[in-house]
């Protein structure tokens, strides 16, 4: 069976964040492709966002984001870190807790999508 691959970072019982993997299953959609199921989302946000910006922070919302451009590293409150290039999807799920920092990994501005859910 197929599989779309979704890095996800919340937050554990001790308020760190962590990494995780998602595997969303994929139906055979005929000539259009292979399809997940469909999400209910409430939210679509364009995001740019300056090189300089590397800091601590909880994500506003559960939500997915989408590199559009560049890469970024992600870093836990743990101390791990893992980069992600453009056309990446996370789920953001650390909306407590001791936050994630995000760092540019090229002197550019960078542009992301956010889909939040309700």
């Amino acid at each position: 069976m197929e599989a779309f691959k979704v890095t996800r970072v919340y937050a554990d019982e001790n308020g760190d964040s962590c990494f995780d993997e998602i595997y969303y299953p994929l139906h055979n959609g005929g000539p259009i492709g292979y399809l997940s199921e469909k999400f209910s989302v409430k939210d679509l946000i364009f995001r740019k966002v300056l090189p300089t910006y590397d800091d601590f922070h909880t994500a506003p919302h559960r939500q997915f984001v989408i590199l559009l451009d560049g890469g970024v590293e992600i870093e836990t409150s743990t101390g791990e870190r893992r980069q992600f290039a453009a056309g990446e999807v996370l789920l953001m799920e650390d909306t407590d807790g001791k936050g994630h920092r995000s760092r540019n990994l090229k002197e550019q501005v960078r542009s992301s999508l956010f889909i939040t859910f309700d």
